[in-house]
């Protein structure tokens, strides 16, 4: 009878406090380092050093600095510079820190019907595309991936919001999605480079352009400031940056390949 009052005892408390058995922090990241499959290599690790679980909050970039400033995660890791050193000049966040690179890419129909291939300026390809008329299907979701892309077309001179519904289509979605519906089509595209080589719904779609300096496309980590939102799992969080900035994180992102490839390059400066 002991027996059995003890074994409630315990059933009803893991119930009533389920949070107790499990230590996690809520990371709020960009679509493409989810859809190219680095979190399910690298969080694992942490968690097993550390026992800290990581959920992962999958959006945009702009989307991303909106839930962290609204305090519904604890750390943000996203790819957009400015946007970051603003988030953290206006408060909302702690400090900014360097993690990796990678870089984006045009990809577009096998034939290349606006004869980019080649060309050295990614800009003057996205104007060969305007002028062609050919489709291209934007990101349209206010993610890293789109302010670089709307800031390669403003240095070609084309306003292609005059185009949108006609040759210049706008997915609203994550890198995956939008991957996809230039494959159906087909279309051009800005893809991160990661999300290309994980991405296995080609179709008719080849690598056009790269290597051009504007094309790189660097990452940062940030604490959500807990100054501003009490709540958010401070020491934690800098457990996870410090672990992904250090050593061993950095190793890990190192790592990592996609088809034999390294799709993310280490750059934290300690």
């Amino acid at each position: 009878m002991v027996l059995r009052t003890i074994i409630a005892v315990l059933f009803a408390a893991l119930i009533a406090f389920p949070a107790a058995a499990e230590k996690y922090i809520t990371l709020v990241g960009t679509t493409s380092t989810d859809n190219s499959g680095l979190y399910n290599k690298i969080l694992p690790l942490f968690t097993a050093k550390t026992g800290i679980q990581v959920r992962v909050v999958s959006v945009g970039t702009g989307r991303a600095i909106n839930i962290a400033k609204n305090g519904d995660a604890d750390v943000l890791l996203v790819h957009h510079q400015t946007s970051e050193e603003k988030f953290v000049a206006e408060g909302y966040g702690v400090k900014r820190y360097d993690v990796m690179y990678n870089d984006f890419i045009i990809v577009g129909p096998g034939n290349d019907p606006a004869g980019i291939m080649g060309l050295k300026s990614v800009a003057a390809g996205l104007a060969r595309i305007a002028e062609t008329r050919n489709f291209f299907v934007s990101r349209g979701d206010d993610s890293g991936t789109h302010k670089k892309e709307l800031a390669i077309w403003k240095m070609a001179g084309v306003d292609a919001a005059k185009a949108s519904g006609k040759w210049y289509r706008e997915a609203g979605a994550g890198m995956g999605a939008t991957l996809n519906t230039a494959s159906a089509m087909p279309a051009y595209t800005l893809s991160d480079r990661g999300t290309w080589l994980k991405f296995e719904n080609r179709g008719g779609l080849r690598l056009l352009a790269e290597n051009d300096p504007l094309l790189i496309n660097p990452y940062g980590v940030i604490l959500i400031n807990p100054k501003r939102h009490p709540h958010v799992k401070a020491k934690m969080g800098q457990a996870f940056i410090d672990w992904i900035t250090g050593t061993e994180g950095q190793a890990a992102i190192k790592a990592y390949r996609i088809n034999g490839r390294q799709a993310f390059f280490p750059n934290a400066k300690r």
